[in-house]
């Protein structure tokens, strides 16, 4: 009996945690929508995804189960739930990563440390490729695929945040 509501204490913590979080975040610092009328997945938004997340959230290995790579994929969400609440962008979790208006859910991530590769040279364990502590070759937070993942920029968020506000078409 003690365990369960123990557990049950652990699970109220943690929502309460997960709430407050996400209440931290200043949606007025989120970039506008665009102004732009009929703004579709394909024409608009994929361009975007491709550039800065597919890399990651694309067919192979998606980080977190979310892929980005079709609407249908995007809108589907990933193994926590639905990332894109279609008309309402200031409460879809999508729009708050790509802001990177809290850096617990930024996209692409903003804290060095994930990884061999992101840290600075002579610093942490060191690399197995060639025996040193220096970051793999192509420098710091470049991997084998190439240089790190570019944020969006305040008017392509803008550009999510209108498509997610008309609707996610």
């Amino acid at each position: 009996m003690h365990s369960i509501k123990h557990a049950s204490i652990l699970i109220f913590t943690g929502l309460l945690t997960a709430l407050s979080a996400s209440a931290e975040v200043d949606l007025s610092k989120l970039p506008p929508a665009a102004a732009q009328a009929d703004v579709t997945f394909d024409k608009d938004i994929l361009p975007l995804f491709k550039e800065s997340c597919v890399r990651c959230h694309g067919a192979e290995r998606p980080k977190a189960g979310l892929r980005l790579d079709s609407r249908e994929a995007v809108l589907k969400g990933s193994k926590d739930g639905k990332v894109v609440i279609a008309g309402e962008g200031t409460k879809s979790d999508l729009l708050i990563a790509v802001s990177r208006l809290d850096p617990e859910s930024a996209m692409p991530p903003t804290r060095m440390g994930r990884g061999p590769g992101n840290r600075p040279p002579g610093a942490g364990a060191p690399n197995q490729a060639n025996g040193t502590n220096q970051p793999p070759a192509g420098g710091p937070g470049r991997g084998p695929q190439g240089p790190p993942a570019k944020p969006l920029t305040a008017e392509q968020v803008g550009l999510v945040r209108a498509w997610i506000d008309q609707g996610a078409k």
